[in-house]
């Protein structure tokens, strides 16, 4: 049996094999709100065959978006329109859903991607003030965050668990905190950018301590049948920042904390990072912290082929493979993987008479 497309558990959420659609922006959203785009978007996705989809990064508060376009759950009107949206997918699809909930710290106030991406500064139209551990910019000629004081990180605190108490309101069943890609939380764990002297800052228990209080904040405002876990940058890829050492560190304190899950990533805090980029070049990590943790370990970045996935797998370097750019190129890219591996999916029947005649037996009939 492919080990690709064997069950993995989650925590309390079971999956029918071990393909992740990993969150990827849209920067689609009209002030927060769920648009089209995403009922598009997302019904698509929730076709694919894969088993579990992962909503993009979602901001907590509106000062936590990354652009200007993303999405948002942080009030009723940012509820209502994704719940409208979540409401059409699921009409077509039983695939498990989760969201991804981020605050962009510094990296917030930016254009969207296809606008060239810059920051914006809060002077400038559509630009707001952005906050950090630590006055101190993205780029060095970029705006300069506010280094947020306690009560500031007392709200922060409270908005991700907000959002998480409106996400269990939506039927989500897995929730992911995004401490990775250089965001206010990775922000807060990294050297480079935390030079806090207060309880926040300097040694790493300092450092961590925002992300275990987001951790524990949201895991007790959800029910013990959602799966929350964390998605980390194992690496800074930068000489004296956050590395795979403290990422273990961090795991291990998540899985004493009741963490359901790791995804794995790297990057994005300092524009000097040196990323090795390569097929599967952030496997590497991931295997150094599944080796020292129970918990089930997500592996991403340039996995790409049915059989790169399978042998990670196989290998025991990770639990489960998170797929994203390669999901948008080719939407379908499960079901051509179980074609190659020798596994069946289940389809929506619309699609039932679509099965490869060179792949008879790819497609099992739904349940009556």
């Amino acid at each position: 049996m492919s080990h690709l497309f064997s069950p993995l558990s989650l925590g309390p959420l079971s999956l029918s094999n071990r393909i992740v659609i990993a969150p990827m922006c849209q920067y689609s959203a009209d002030d927060g709100r769920a648009s089209d785009w995403h009922a598009q978007h997302l019904g698509t996705l929730s076709q694919s065959g894969a088993g579990l989809l992962i909503l993009e990064a979602t901001a907590v508060e509106p000062r936590g978006r990354i652009s200007w376009a993303d999405l948002g759950l942080w009030d009723d009107a940012t509820e209502a329109a994704l719940g409208a949206v979540l409401a059409s997918v699921r009409r077509w699809s039983r695939m498990p859903i989760g969201i991804q909930l981020a605050h962009a710290g510094r990296k917030a106030s930016s254009a969207r991607p296809w606008d060239g991406g810059g920051a914006i500064a809060p002077d400038q139209a559509r630009g707001w003030q952005v906050a950090a551990p630590s006055a101190l910019p993205f780029h060095a000629d970029g705006p300069v965050p506010l280094a947020l004081d306690i009560e500031g990180i007392d709200g922060v605190v409270a908005a991700f668990a907000a959002a998480a108490r409106r996400a269990v309101r939506l039927g989500l069943e897995l929730i992911e905190i995004h401490a990775a890609h250089g965001y206010l939380l990775h922000q807060f764990l990294s050297p480079l950018s935390n030079r806090r002297e207060d309880a926040y800052g300097g040694p790493l228990e300092n450092r961590m301590r925002l992300l275990l209080r987001v951790f524990d904040a949201v895991r007790a405002a959800v029910p013990a049948s959602v799966a929350v876990g964390v998605r980390i940058s194992a690496s800074d890829w930068v000489e004296g920042g956050w590395d795979v050492a403290q990422s273990l560190v961090v795991a291990q304190a998540l899985e004493a904390r009741g963490s359901d899950f790791l995804h794995v990533s790297s990057g994005g805090l300092d524009p000097r990072q040196q990323i090795p980029v390569g097929p599967g070049y952030q496997v590497p990590l991931a295997e150094a912290i599944r080796a020292q943790v129970r918990t089930p370990v997500i592996a991403v970045g340039l996995i790409t082929g049915a059989r790169q996935a399978e042998a990670i797998l196989a290998e025991g370097r990770a639990d489960a493979i998170g797929i994203a750019r390669g999901i948008l190129y080719d939407p379908r890219w499960p079901w051509h993987a179980a074609a190659e591996l020798g596994a069946r999916l289940q389809p929506a029947p619309q699609y039932l008479r679509c099965e490869p005649h060179e792949a008879r037996g790819l497609f099992a009939a739904p349940a009556r």
